[in-house]
């Protein structure tokens, strides 16, 4: 099995890759709608079942594509794993605690930022140098989301503001860890990093998810996240990264803040702002010239 997968991800071509990458995005953009369908399951409990099937399906994927020696591993990870598995639990949870306080489009916006908070964090700590062009890009996003909520300030709560910018700030905290190891010679496998993350945001909301609420048909869209929104896309972004660019990943990533904003309006009827549609077209504008530009450059 080990054999057969591996031979088949060398089979991976930079097309395959592009095409693979659009179908992940769109595998991370269903969150939304799919938790408005939810029935009784609320708050933590979401977010338990979730990383719950997410550990689960990582258990069984995990070893068929890296072989069983992945649980080995990850015992001589070193911290590196370990600090970013503790920063994707804080991505997992903050998403859905913040999906269910505020409007999809207002979190995925929030989100996209991640990508120049890790220029900004990788400058600070690790003294990357950051291009002008990307100080233009973060002073356009920052406008934008500055927008988006100043707009809807009193029709926001602060507390899922504050929850949903947790998202892109462990997202930049784990990229500048991963970046620092690799400077150093210790390469992160980011795989059972993921399912690091999703067995201590299982174990962190297990006590405040109780009593359980959710019935079988939530039971059965939370699997559906836990497998297909979040386990499968996670471990397959990890051999796109293989193939394609960091600029190419983050342009293509971008479609998930398309594609979740359109499921969730046709899907859940909840029509984003315009305050939001203006906000996000100018961090998702600054982010695109920012890639664009670096790309051409690197070329």
């Amino acid at each position: 099995m080990a054999g057969r997968a591996a031979g088949s991800w060398g089979a991976l071509t930079h097309g395959r890759a592009v095409w693979l990458m659009v179908a992940i995005t769109l595998m991370w953009s269903i969150a939304g709608v799919v938790t408005r369908h939810l029935e009784a399951a609320r708050s933590f409990e979401v977010t338990f079942w979730r990383s719950f099937f997410t550990v689960v399906a990582l258990i069984a994927i995990l070893p068929a594509l890296q072989g069983r020696a992945v649980f080995a591993s990850m015992r001589r990870g070193g911290r590196a794993l370990w600090v970013s598995g503790l920063c994707w639990s804080v991505m997992f949870t903050a998403f859905m605690v913040a999906i269910l306080l505020m409007p999809v489009a207002n979190v995925l916006v929030t989100m996209a930022v991640g990508p120049l908070l890790t220029a900004v964090f990788a400058w600070a700590f690790i003294g990357h140098r950051i291009a002008p062009r990307t100080w233009v890009a973060i002073g356009v996003a920052g406008l934008g989301i500055g927008w988006m909520y100043g707009a809807q300030v009193a029709g926001l709560p602060v507390l899922g503001t504050v929850v949903a910018l947790c998202v892109p700030v462990a997202a930049a905290v784990n990229w500048t860890v991963v970046q620092h190891s690799q400077r150093h010679g210790q390469a992160v496998d980011l795989a059972p990093a993921v399912l690091v993350g999703a067995v201590l945001s299982t174990l962190a909301t297990l006590p405040v998810a109780l009593p359980f609420q959710a019935s079988a048909h939530d039971l059965m869209l939370l699997a559906l996240l836990g497998v297909v929104q979040l386990a499968l896309p996670c471990v397959l972004v990890v051999r796109c990264g293989q193939v394609l660019k960091a600029p190419e990943i983050a342009l293509l990533g971008l479609l998930e803040v398309i594609f979740g904003i359109v499921l969730a309006w046709l899907g859940a009827g909840e029509r984003p702002t315009a305050a939001v549609l203006t906000g996000g077209a100018l961090v998702i504008g600054a982010l695109m010239c920012n890639e664009l530009w670096g790309w051409k450059e690197a070329r």
